[in-house]
């Protein structure tokens, strides 16, 4: 038996997990990511970035076998079936859900279980466990107690249970490997976890384990709405959610951009980041993607978290961009030299030094988010509307500054056209707030100020020859999150200069149906090297078409983008449009966010209940109806 050191394709994963932590599950039956005890905390199973000494659980018979794999209904349960010469074997992959009230079950959050099964013939199945915590830094020693394998280091102890005790089980550094062999109708029930408290009675423990998770996921997917035109992509719409769900913490009510840090934007290349933390911008696009599938607590804790970590900063130039899944505020980036990366792709960074960047556009997000709650019903206190005016004014003093704005750019600062419109969204967004209200100490300001901001997008960040809105206001070249102009209600989408951003890049940033967010090339965003098209750019493409009463053009895309994703449903942040591999972290939330926004947008637009192309023109005091980030509003 040999440990594993190659690397599979991003697309040969799938992902498991609990709302405390993930785990990613290769095809051919490895675990090679995990986090224990949280999706942020540091690797215990990292072979993703490191083959050779990452550490994994692989599971899965011995020789050639031929596998096909799919998820239980709409739970996070992986089946994988492997069919060799002597019979066939079914690996059933899950993290315990907390449903229950039993005293095993409240400790179940910082457990994996696996249960392979013999379904026909016979079958030898061997099992690697080689735990490698602190992303493989730590020493591991290995003791085993009958049926029972202890791994001991620096940090919490893991074990391993369920090995039968007369199997012959070889302990070699920190690698456990054993082989059992298994007859139709035999069963091999392993748990991993962490901790001191290592679980006892395992038949009946992970059969009411199987039942808890399979039982409350189907009450999740029963309780999901999704609009009647859409129906005809409900299990792609149902995965999607299952990834934003996955991601969320059930504590905190944060939702992790990823489960993954430093899988590359290109192969080879440096562009690695950690994504295992929640950002202020996703805000309003991810409670859109949640009140569209009927998950408004959902939607309303997230951004309730969002509000509260914010809100520790009374000053609003010391709002961060993202925050960890607790709310801290300290993500300090560095670089763990000892990995090799994903297919020597390095350096593999922990944390994110973009947490301290100037990003203006984050303002209107919060203020979008903030009228979000409003609009399904939340109310402000005396304090929290006194915050959010506190955003608003400073918003007025600073939209003139540059920043590094949606991108995370690395390099110069710059006025950049996305960073421009978020901050008229803030003003916009605060004036509709103030109307509910009742307010208008103040507002008049904000008037003046979004009318300035309008101008100023409307004179520099658009270009009339070529009849695009362009990236900033010193560089002309093209970038994606143009697209959100229509959506954020400051230009219809018939617009003559919207449609020729919508044909521009068409022309320009689309390569086989793929869209990139910008150009690296002619984009100095200090970090250097390619990268993939993007997930959510695609999608926001197919809105502003959709939105455009361009509806064939837009199902074309939408539908093109759903036959990119994996066996299982699952999205990269990014595709390499030449090859269709996944590049980036993985899944992807914001991929998901725009699979799932983008189908409500198609299913209204074949309803005629999205607003139509001829709609005039919102007045620049902003009080006319426009449409909202993430989405058009019903009539």
């Amino acid at each position: 038996m040999n440990q594993r050191r190659d690397y599979l394709p991003i697309s040969e994963y799938a992902l498991i997990g609990n709302r405390h932590t993930c785990a990613l599950v290769a095809r051919d039956g490895s675990i090679d990511w995990c986090c224990l005890p949280h999706l942020d905390s540091p690797s215990v199973f990292g072979a993703l970035l490191d083959a050779r000494r990452g550490g994994h659980w692989r599971v899965a018979p011995a020789g050639a076998a031929r596998t096909r794999r799919a998820y239980t209904g709409a739970a996070p349960v992986l089946e994988t079936e492997f069919a060799g010469s002597g019979g066939r074997l079914r690996l059933r992959d899950f993290l315990p859900i907390r449903a229950g009230r039993g005293e095993e079950l409240s400790h179940s959050a910082h457990r994996i279980v696996r249960l392979a099964e013999c379904v026909e013939g016979e079958v030898e199945v061997e099992v690697e466990w080689v735990p490698r915590p602190n992303y493989a830094r730590d020493d591991v020693r290995l003791r085993r107690e009958g049926s029972v394998v202890h791994a001991e280091s620096q940090r919490e102890p893991l074990w391993l249970v369920g090995l039968p005790e007369e199997a012959p089980v070889e302990l070699a550094g920190a690698a456990v490997r054993a082989t059992v062999r298994l007859r139709a109708g035999e069963r091999l029930d392993l748990v991993s976890g962490m901790g001191d408290r290592v679980p006892t009675e395992r038949a009946r423990m992970v059969r009411r384990y199987l039942d808890e998770t399979l039982a409350w996921w189907d009450a999740w997917a029963g309780a999901c709405g999704i609009a009647p035109g859409a129906e005809r992509w409900r299990e792609m719409i149902l995965r999607s959610g299952m990834v934003l769900k996955l991601l969320s913490n059930e504590e905190s009510g944060a939702i992790a951009a990823a489960p993954t840090t430093s899988l590359p934007e290109e192969l080879g290349g440096i562009r690695n980041w950690d994504y295992r933390f929640c950002w202020v911008r996703d805000a309003s696009l991810i409670t859109r993607a949640l009140t569209i599938l009927g998950q408004r607590a959902e939607g309303v804790a997230f951004l309730h978290f969002l509000e509260r970590a914010a809100r520790q900063h009374r000053d609003p130039a010391r709002i961060q961009v993202l925050y960890g899944l607790q709310g801290e505020t300290r993500m300090p980036e560095y670089e763990l030299g000892h990995l090799d990366g994903y297919r020597d792709s390095r350096p593999v960074r922990i944390g994110n030094a973009a947490a301290l960047q100037c990003q203006l556009d984050v303002y209107g997000e919060l203020l979008e988010a903030a009228h979000g709650l409003l609009r399904i019903g939340a109310r402000f206190n005396d304090e929290e509307w006194a915050w959010l005016r506190r955003i608003a004014d400073y918003v007025c003093d600073v939209w003139r500054e540059k920043d590094r704005g949606i991108w995370e750019l690395r390099g110069p600062e710059m006025h950049l056209t996305y960073s421009k419109l978020m901050c008229w969204v803030a003003l916009d967004r605060s004036l509709r707030i103030a109307r509910v209200l009742g307010w208008s100490d103040g507002t008049e300001r904000w008037r003046r100020e979004r009318a300035a901001i309008r101008h100023a997008i409307l004179e520099n960040a658009y270009d009339e020859r070529r009849n695009t809105f362009v990236q900033s206001f010193s560089n002309r070249s093209l970038d994606a999150s143009s697209l959100l102009i229509p959506l954020t209600g400051f230009l219809p989408a018939a617009d003559p200069r919207v449609q020729g951003t919508i044909d521009a890049t068409l022309r320009e940033l689309t390569d086989d149906g793929l869209v990139h967010r910008y150009r690296t090339d002619e984009t100095a965003d200090g970090v250097g090297g390619g990268e993939g098209a993007f997930g959510i750019c695609t999608f926001w493409l197919a809105d502003a078409l959709a939105l455009s009463g361009r509806t064939s053009e837009a199902r074309e895309i939408f539908e093109a983008m759903l036959g990119r994703a994996n066996d299982v449903g699952l999205f990269a942040e990014e595709i390499d449009p030449r090859s269709g591999e996944f590049l980036g972290n993985f899944p992807q939330a914001f991929t998901h966010v725009g699979l799932i926004t983008c189908a409500d947008f198609l299913a209204r637009a074949a309803d005629g209940e999205i607003r139509a192309p001829g709609d005039p023109e919102p007045s620049t005091d902003g009080d006319a109806f426009t449409e909202m980030a993430g989405g058009a509003e019903r009539r």
